[in-house]
């Protein structure tokens, strides 16, 4: 599989409503994954901490709850994702957006397995980058 560039949406706890809602008007199969699934206890755990719907058109929506701690802004609630399982072409993707912006979340390994980071390009538009884990 190549690597997909999809929008990434931000929810303030109706993640999986909407997802529903877009599964349901682009059909397709949808993936929700909670906090609660990833080991974090208490009220957020059922949450959305990521959402995956793909259509049979080939749309590539994926989606989460703003994580406790973290402010939800309307307006700057989505970024594009790139994400796939060629490590070298991501990395170079991530290295190459980041020039002149700023890394959020530097690109590692993370708890779910994949390797993922999080950056502002110098225009100012967020970007995520999740290479497969093995």
């Amino acid at each position: 599989m190549g690597s997909i560039l999809n929008p990434y949406v931000a929810f303030n706890g109706d993640a999986r409503e909407a997802m529903e809602f877009y599964q349901g008007v682009l059909g397709g199969e949808l993936k929700v994954n909670t906090f609660g699934e990833s080991g974090m206890p208490g009220e957020d755990a059922d949450k959305v901490m990521h959402a995956q719907l793909t259509s049979s058109a080939g749309f590539t929506l994926m989606a989460s709850d703003t994580p406790p701690g973290m402010d939800y802004k309307p307006g700057e609630n989505i970024s594009i994702s790139l994400s796939g399982e060629d490590a070298d072409e991501l990395r170079g993707y991530f290295q190459g957006l980041s020039e002149g912006g700023s890394v959020n979340i530097p690109l590692e390994k993370q708890m779910w397995g994949d390797e993922f980071g999080a950056l502002v390009d110098r225009f100012g538009i967020g970007w995520m980058v999740n290479i497969t884990g093995a």
